[in-house]
């Protein structure tokens, strides 16, 4: 369980300025190419969170690199982290956080040791209390519509919520039922798969791209003040 002798495994002040946008990125980069201008889009649209599931494509850590040199203000982690080889291969990068869609010691521990900001994914109670042996309290609830959404999450969650844990759901949320999530006190963000459809990416419409941040932010500000 959480302990005063170590540190949370996500930086505070981190989690701190990513709960404050109150949404990460989410998305797929086939070019590296298009990395810089995607993450300038959703900035100009007032989204400085993104998560790129990097490691799913060969341009994946390239694209990270160029984020983190030419968009500063883009707080930019790395997705789709399975085992720890990847974890030092996203802290060498310059990945700012990592994400994982399940929960594995093995990656947990590689997290700690590279001094890597980390959020497990989780869906069910052994999962949040097999992170917590981690110091983890930022999690990534995957996939969260599929599993139930807001009601499960709820349910799972609440043997924890003294412990000052905090959500952040991905899987089946849009711009329709983000308010909802927005609204609860344990969601410090949410994953926003949709903001940056790979398709608009493709085609280089980034103008497209900073409307759907722009949505998201209002939504955000109207729901959070």
């Amino acid at each position: 369980m959480l302990t005063t002798t170590m540190l949370p495994l996500f930086q505070p002040e981190l989690s701190r300025q990513i709960s404050s946008c109150g949404i990460v990125a989410v998305l797929i980069l086939d070019r590296a190419n298009d990395a810089v201008p995607v993450a300038r889009s959703l900035v100009a649209g007032g989204v400085t969170a993104m998560e790129l599931t990097t490691l799913r494509t060969p341009v994946a850590l390239d694209a990270l690199e160029a984020i983190r040199a030419e968009v500063p203000d883009m707080i930019a982690g790395v997705g789709t982290i399975l085992t720890p080889d990847q974890v030092k291969l996203a802290k060498k990068s310059g990945a700012q956080f990592g994400v994982a869609p399940g929960t594995n010691p093995k990656v947990l521990a590689a997290a700690r040791e590279a001094s890597l900001s980390f959020a497990p994914g989780v869906a069910t109670p052994s999962d949040i209390e097999t992170a917590l042996e981690y110091q983890c309290e930022l999690f990534k609830f995957f996939p969260a519509e599929p599993c139930g959404g807001l009601s499960y999450l709820n349910t799972i969650a609440a043997p924890y919520l003294h412990l000052g844990i905090k959500f952040v759901p991905l899987g089946g949320l849009n711009a329709a039922n983000m308010a909802s999530y927005l609204a609860d006190s344990k969601i410090a963000a949410i994953g926003g798969s949709w903001l940056a459809p790979r398709d608009f990416v493709k085609s280089g419409s980034w103008r497209e791209i900073t409307e759907l941040a722009r949505q998201a932010i209002v939504t955000i500000k109207s729901v959070r003040g």
